[in-house]
């Protein structure tokens, strides 16, 4: 455990408890071993417990009581930016529809509703699943505020429509879906997974199952290795390979293409927990309490995809997608207006593209179909060979 860690109130450590209560009963239920994606499939959405089904406040400063922002609450530029490249996949797909999975604090639905207004392309709907009561409670309410004339365009979802067109956006979604903790050693590959040891949860391996053998088939790792499979994150691009009729998905994450997502020199993988805006590496730290993140393949995000019929039809870094996307206008608008303003967001742009902070770590991909290329996007640097 990182001692650093602030520690939890005592109605944090309630709930906690509660939700290491549930884990161990079903591990127990499962002869004394769960899997890691199981465990952190209730670690983070245990309706009423977990760190996205329970009420805890997840997006903001520390000072907020936030464990992390993402690249909507640094700027509203980031917003504006996506929307030159959320306007035309909509025009192309003949659909004014904007689905935004997992909406965080609603901040990018509202900054993207006021671009979109603003350049003529506003949705004729603006859907959004999210899961979390709390979650969705706090986009209502950021909505309200900042374009409440356009509120009764937005409608929320409990799952999937069997059908769409339009534009389906994804920031900081993929990195949050349960993985499979795997690791390679001299005779053969192992699943790790959960058990209890003394009360304690702790890593135990044992034999990976078939499908894991196979997904693991074309990843270059040689014993001893340990990473992850994003098995449900692929799982869930194929399926739009169904659901998708026209448009696209734009998927914004940190990641890696397969190739360095398993280089010898990550051997331990990508697994990240994060609290107050500190990171730590143990998962079993106050269940429920932190989230818990992996790095996304993108290439298997992109084999998915195509495998289910959708064309890829880009991938690039964070940076050079906004920047193509005309950020640097939108900069030099602020500048215009006023020093202040440009100086700020000269400041909170740094954020978004330089290599050091988000510009290179996060990357963007896009699947579709029936939409012509290239994307203004990926207009350069699209790094689609590198997959």
């Amino acid at each position: 455990m990182d001692t650093r860690l602030p520690e939890p109130d005592d109605a944090a450590k309630a709930d906690s408890l509660a939700l290491s209560r549930r884990l161990a009963d079903e591990i127990e239920a499962c002869g004394g071993w769960m899997s890691f994606a199981r465990y952190m499939e209730l670690a983070l959405h245990c309706p009423g417990l977990g760190y996205y089904g329970g009420g805890s406040r997840k997006f903001g400063a520390s000072t907020e009581g936030g464990d992390f922002v993402t690249a909507p609450e640094i700027t509203p530029l980031f917003g504006q930016a996506l929307a030159r490249q959320v306007g035309p996949i909509m025009a192309a797909a003949a659909a004014p529809m904007v689905l935004e999975v997992g909406a965080g604090s609603g901040r990018l639905a509202a900054d993207l509703l006021t671009a979109l207004r603003a350049s003529g392309a506003t949705p004729a709907q603006y859907l959004i699943l999210e899961l979390s009561g709390e979650l969705r409670a706090r986009q209502r309410d950021t909505l309200a505020e900042a374009v409440p004339e356009l509120l009764d365009r937005v409608v929320w979802l409990d799952h999937l429509p069997e059908r769409f067109s339009g534009c389906v956006l994804g920031n900081e979604l993929l990195d949050a879906m349960p993985v499979h903790a795997v690791a390679w050693r001299d005779d053969g590959l192992k699943e790790r997974g959960v058990t209890l040891d003394k009360g304690q949860f702790a890593w135990s391996e044992r034999p990976a199952a078939d499908f894991l053998v196979d997904a693991a088939a074309e990843i270059p790792a040689q014993a001893p290795y340990a990473s992850e499979l994003g098995l449900v994150a692929a799982g869930w691009a194929a399926a739009w390979g169904e659901r998708l009729a026209k448009g696209a998905l734009l998927l914004i994450d940190y990641g890696l293409p397969r190739h360095e997502y398993y280089h010898p020199s990550r051997n331990g993988g990508t697994l990240r927990c994060h609290y107050r805006h500190r990171s730590h590496d143990d998962p079993f730290w106050w269940p429920g309490l932190s989230d818990i993140t992996a790095h996304v393949d993108f290439t298997a995000i992109a084999e998915a995809g195509h495998g289910a019929g959708l064309d890829v039809l880009g991938y690039t870094s964070q940076a050079n997608f906004l920047i193509n996307c005309g950020l640097g206008d939108l900069v030099a608008a602020r500048h215009e207006a006023s020093e202040a303003s440009g100086l700020r967001a000269s400041s909170a742009t740094q954020m978004l593209i330089s290599p050091n902070e988000m510009g290179e770590l996060f990357k963007v991909i896009a699947l579709g179909r029936g939409v012509a290329t290239p994307l203004i996007g990926f207009a350069r640097g699209d790094r689609l060979h590198t997959l």
